[in-house]
């Protein structure tokens, strides 16, 4: 279901159900969370990179799950719906650079997918990008979240509750995707690389650094982030930097 392989300091995850336009489904995500606790333990990967096999990135959940979850009681349906959060917020919170390359259509589950990644990169031709719950009597509730925060709340209301699918283009304009290009992966694995001429532990601590002041009061989140800057004065990683700037200079 999904293809792994770590090449030049990335690890590589393809969803690989191409006939099924790459869906999620319980299993899937399982062994995707399982995969990430690989990355994330293995010093030789630096960034992960994630896209989809075939002409699809992610279409969102599987048809045949959506179907079996309409007979879930009350009680079922939070925990699977906490399941499916708890995926969301993994891969949000990893603390290396996540890197969405989308290669097709990324749509509902599968644009909340790609807009959890640290950045998204887009097929000039082929990706498109959309919410679709609204159109089937369902609500794009947990993705909402992390849309808002990307894109703001305005920007984030048309595409929720039109349901319109935007092609690559329309989403950089918007703020939803960083690099357009002819050839997705690749290009994600050229940005994989740049980012690996910085240093692992100030991305970790500046990912950690955004998503915690974001919903903090200005006063409170000058507070945090000047804790946070007396405590990566005293890292290694600091200080090997300053020394070799001042040699350098």
């Amino acid at each position: 279901m999904i293809k792994y392989s770590i090449e030049n300091g990335s690890g590589i995850l393809i969803l690989n159900r191409p006939e099924k336009r790459n869906a999620l489904h319980p299993e899937m995500i399982k062994q995707f969370v399982e995969i990430l606790n690989l990355a994330e333990k293995n010093d030789k990967v630096k960034t992960v990179i994630i896209s989809g096999e075939g002409k699809s990135f992610c279409s969102g959940a599987d048809l045949d799950y959506l179907n079996s979850i309409r007979d879930l009681n009350i009680s079922d349906n939070i925990a699977d719906s906490e399941n499916l959060s708890e995926f969301f917020l993994r891969i949000y919170n990893f603390p290396k650079p996540t890197i969405a390359a989308v290669n097709g259509a990324a749509i509902a589950g599968g644009c909340g997918l790609a807009s959890v990644c640290d950045f998204i990169v887009a097929d000039r031709i082929n990706a498109k990008f959309g919410y679709s719950e609204v159109k089937i009597g369902f609500i794009p509730a947990i993705v909402s979240a992390f849309l808002i925060k990307k894109i703001g709340e305005g920007k984030a209301k048309h595409l929720l509750l039109s349901g319109e699918v935007i092609n690559a283009v329309a989403a950089k304009e918007i703020g939803l995707v960083n690099y357009l290009s002819d050839n997705a992966l690749n290009e994600a694995i050229t940005i994989s690389q740049k980012l690996m001429l910085n240093s692992d532990f100030s991305m970790h601590v500046t990912k950690k650094l955004i998503n915690n002041i974001a919903g903090l009061g200005i006063e409170e989140a000058v507070k945090y982030s000047a804790n946070l800057n007396a405590i990566t004065r005293t890292s290694s990683d600091f200080r090997d930097g300053i020394e070799k700037f001042l040699n350098k200079k």
